[in-house]
């Protein structure tokens, strides 16, 4: 995997996602591009709890947790202004509310360079939001 400047990715992203496997390879993928942090929560209360600690620069949100959606930790976002997008193993089908519509969807699993590129993208401020 190519390492890219850190510079050139958000310092700071959290990780949401129920499966530990997925969430330690996207992890380990993502500070391989160069951020200096990653945090990961497998719920939705505590990627709450972790927004409230410390907003993130930038949000990976998987779709479907375990017996919730993570449309809550969307909407803590957006009001924060922070950018983010959804990951989905079920792909286009996969329902987002109308106000979500337009975020970046990564299909799971998610090709490394579709992450950098968007990682990228966010800290040129190019990502759409």
């Amino acid at each position: 995997m190519m390492h890219v400047s850190s510079n050139r990715v958000p310092d700071d992203v959290l990780v949401v996602e129920d499966d530990a496997i997925i969430a330690m390879d996207f992890e380990d993928t993502i500070l391989g591009f160069g951020v200096k942090t990653v945090r990961v929560a497998a719920n939705v209360g505590r990627a709450l709890a972790m927004i409230d600690e410390r907003v993130p620069d930038f949000a990976l949100l998987d779709i479907g947790l375990v017996q919730e959606k993570s449309f809550a930790i969307a909407e803590r976002l957006d009001a924060l202004d922070v950018p983010f997008a959804f990951v989905s193993g079920y792909g286009g089908d996969s329902a987002v509310p109308a106000a979500f519509s337009q975020r970046p969807r990564l299909p799971k699993p998610c090709p490394s360079d579709a992450l950098e590129a968007l990682l990228s993208e966010v800290k040129a401020g190019r990502a759409g939001y």
